[in-house]
């Protein structure tokens, strides 16, 4: 069993940070690459940022400057830090995983349950 949990959204004001963690749990082999996807009410869920396992990173374009994404390997942990948030940021926030629990099986995609980023005065 994978799980990956978030923790870290909330209710911020505009002009505010964040910073969401999700770590990731149980019969892991190896972890090829971390990310963050969003889903707003009433929108398609979409692509905030991603990080590799050799740390290359990948951000929507209209996310770059304002969010930063990182990872400890060693905690299997995925950070992103949001900063000068919007109203428009607000959405469910949820954590992926791509990994792999035995030697020689191939990588799935995991999900964390998600974790909502509100962003209102």
């Amino acid at each position: 069993q994978v799980q990956l949990v978030e923790s870290g959204g909330g209710l911020v004001q505009p002009g505010g940070s964040l910073r969401l963690s999700c770590a990731a749990s149980g019969s892991i082999f190896s972890i090829y690459a971390m990310g963050w996807y969003r889903q707003a009410p009433g929108k398609q869920r979409e692509l905030v940022a991603a990080i590799t396992s050799d740390g290359s990173t990948n951000y929507a374009d209209s996310l770059k400057g304002r969010f930063t994404i990182s990872r400890d390997t060693a905690k299997n942990t995925v950070y992103l830090q949001m900063n000068s948030l919007k109203p428009e940021d607000t959405a469910v926030y949820y954590c992926t995983a791509a990994l792999s629990v035995g030697v020689g099986t191939h990588p799935n995609d995991y999900w964390g349950q998600g974790t909502q980023v509100t962003v209102s005065s």
